[in-house]
């Protein structure tokens, strides 16, 4: 089945048309591609980064593409091999978010097979919680996770509402285990949405740590920050920003002729690593994709203009830096200039060894510290830090 992408937000208010199967069972939807970096040097040059290893951005493509597989199997029934077109299907698959996205252990060595993997784990009246894997394979048929991500797919009617999906028949404990799991990723992202910052204030323990750090690192002329080891240069939030901007072809166009989400989070991913690097002033290793929302799709023949801010640093006992970036991804209007957002993504880079963080990220305005506040948020929730960072 060839894999379409999506980048256009669902809904799961509007009028609903039924689905033209029953219910399905988990592993009805079951889904995997293998990348044979090890057998064709052909396809592993298109992957290799500037160091010699994989590029994780044209990882990320390819599973985008394996989670929209997973949602059209799940809709079209095992036994299908081709999408089809919009019209004779009468329905389409777009992300609504990427939840999650968390590095289990380096992709290193490339010269091996990478299998990505994935199935639904639970459904709404029109979504799916989807999980996919990235596996290494080695010469003994061993095993190693290396990513595991989190998509939100909704079905959308042709004509602009919903539709609704095969309903999970859950047959095992296991998967009764599993879909109670994706309905924890669901609450959580509702409970998100209902406090994030654009909706409500911050907490009071996040209003005085607020204040707290700007006492710190605000309101000296010198620049400095004090920490208790050492000090840190103070970096102005406005200063760490870097864009690029360019013509959307229709070579990456999906099903649906809008342009294919998995390479908007490659660009984004792309942008964000050259800004997490400048700022470090060193190498990186990237650590989870913390978030993406998918506002609007972006148009063939569009211009799109990517910003990435780093709006959180700190650091751990693990780690000696940690670097929260926002890339911003806003479709321009060539006649008025004027700009809308359709995609916002949030990516955390670490350095893994070397002295404690040498420059610190400050907010100067209001809006500033909110975004310091969901950089804050993001990390304290990263289940690869124990506690606050």
């Amino acid at each position: 089945m060839k894999p379409d992408c999506k980048t256009e937000k669902g809904s799961e208010t509007a009028p609903l048309r039924k689905p033209r199967a029953t219910n399905r069972n988990m592993h009805d939807s079951y889904c995997e591609v293998t990348l044979p970096f090890k057998s064709s040097p052909e396809f592993l040059e298109q992957y290799t980064n500037a160091s010699g290893g994989i590029r994780t951005g044209k990882i990320m493509e390819v599973l985008d593409s394996t989670a929209g597989s997973v949602a059209y199997k799940h809709l079209l029934g095992p036994e299908a091999e081709t999408v089809g077109t919009i019209q004779e299907q009468g329905f389409y698959v777009v992300t609504a978010s990427v939840d999650r996205l968390d590095v289990l252990a380096p992709i290193y060595p490339p010269l091996r097979d990478l299998r990505l993997s994935g199935h639904v784990i639970h459904t709404g009246r029109s979504s799916m919680e989807i999980v996919v894997r990235l596996i290494g394979l080695d010469d003994g048929g061993n095993e190693e996770s290396l990513m595991l991500g989190r998509f939100c797919m909704v079905c959308r009617d042709v004509r602009g509402g919903s539709y609704e999906v095969p309903q999970l028949t859950l047959a095992t404990p296991e998967e009764k285990e599993l879909y109670e799991i994706g309905k924890g990723f669901r609450d959580k992202r509702q409970m998100e949405s209902r406090t994030a910052l654009t909706r409500v204030p911050p907490t009071s323990a996040e209003a005085e740590a607020l204040h707290s750090f700007y006492l710190k690192a605000g309101q000296y002329e010198d620049g400095y920050i004090a920490t208790p080891s050492h000090e840190a240069e103070r970096v102005w939030m406005s200063d760490t920003t870097i864009e690029k901007s360019q013509l959307m072809f229709p070579q990456s166009r999906n099903a649906h002729s809008k342009i294919f989400g998995g390479y908007l989070m490659r660009l984004a991913y792309e942008l964000g690593f050259a800004n997490a690097t400048l700022f470090s002033r060193g190498p990186v290793r990237f650590l989870s994709l913390d978030k993406i929302s998918f506002a609007k799709p972006v148009s063939i023949g569009s211009i799109l203009r990517l910003r990435s801010t780093i709006i959180h640093s700190t650091a751990s006992g693990k780690y000696p830096a940690i670097v929260h970036v926002r890339v911003e991804a806003n479709v321009v209007d060539v006649s008025t200039g004027l700009e809308e957002t359709t995609n916002d993504f949030r990516f955390t880079w670490v350095v893994e060894d070397g002295p404690p963080l040498s420059r610190n990220v400050v907010p100067k305005t209001y809006e500033e510290s909110m975004l310091w506040l969901e950089g804050r948020r993001s990390l304290d929730a990263n289940p690869a830090f124990s506690g606050p960072v």
